[in-house]
């Protein structure tokens, strides 16, 4: 279908929106879907077409998070391979299942991520007193429970995408012994992997809509670029405040859809 001049905006600027959101905390989905929703595409082919134009976005926010990801490629490459796992997972469920499958269990995964990024300090101190008192290091890759959860989270990703940024930075923060921004910078490399295997299969499988497709795509990169400007320069706890605040509004509109 053809999209008239006020909608390729909108989607282009919801493509802005998006890539600037998902750089810094996740959850951009929720900003371009609805848009795609209301030009008149049917779910699955505003999920395709979202999944695909968000891609450059991912890069774009990874790269400018270049200088947070200097000494984690092992853990990067580790996780990593968890993320296309569950990404292409995902992505074949969005085909064979139908498109409420995930709607009673999202909201709950949203909250339980918000409430352990909310008491991350917390657990990260009782955590580093136990491995004080049994003189035992932190692993720098989070051990097969970070693997197994990023994962699954990623399997998520695949399907929807939308707060999935979310989850994994609650997972690595509660398993990793870091800054929440070299985090962040992990995070935004998991969504590209999974964005992009995701994207890959769909391009063989699944109806897409290209100029769609291309708005968000150019939009998300410059997105990306702004998100990682701002994103670099919070505080670590403005930073956490910032995902409880997307967060929350994610879940509102997740239970409202």
């Amino acid at each position: 279908m053809a999209l008239s001049i006020w909608e390729m905006l909108a989607v282009f600027a919801a493509g802005v929106g998006a890539g600037t959101i998902n750089t810094i905390v996740g959850s951009g989905t929720l900003i371009t879907f609805p848009v795609l929703l209301a030009t008149g595409l049917p779910p699955v082919t505003a999920t395709v077409s979202n999944a695909l134009g968000l891609i450059p976005g991912s890069i774009s926010g990874a790269i400018g998070y270049r200088e947070e990801l200097t000494g984690q490629r092992r853990r990067i490459l580790k996780l990593s391979a968890g993320a296309l796992i569950g990404g292409l997972t995902g992505a074949t469920l969005l085909l064979a299942l139908p498109s409420t499958a995930f709607e009673t269990i999202v909201p709950v995964l949203v909250t339980l991520a918000l409430v352990l990024v909310i008491l991350q300090p917390r657990i990260s101190r009782a955590v580093q007193r136990r491995r004080d008192r049994t003189g035992t290091a932190a692993r720098l890759d989070g051990g097969p429970l970070l693997f197994t959860g990023i994962m699954l989270a990623s399997v998520y990703g695949g399907y929807f995408t939308a707060a999935q940024g979310i989850i994994y930075l609650s997972l690595m923060g509660m398993l990793l012994d870091d800054t929440m921004q070299r985090l962040n910078a992990v995070k935004n490399v998991l969504a590209a992997v999974v964005n992009s295997v995701a994207a890959l299969f769909f391009l063989f499988v699944a109806d897409f809509d290209w100029t769609a497709v291309v708005l968000i795509a150019v939009g998300s990169a410059i997105g990306g670029q702004i998100g990682a400007r701002v994103g670099r320069r919070l505080s670590p706890g403005l930073l956490r405040g910032l995902i409880v605040v997307v967060g929350t509004a994610a879940i509102v509109q997740l239970l409202l859809r």
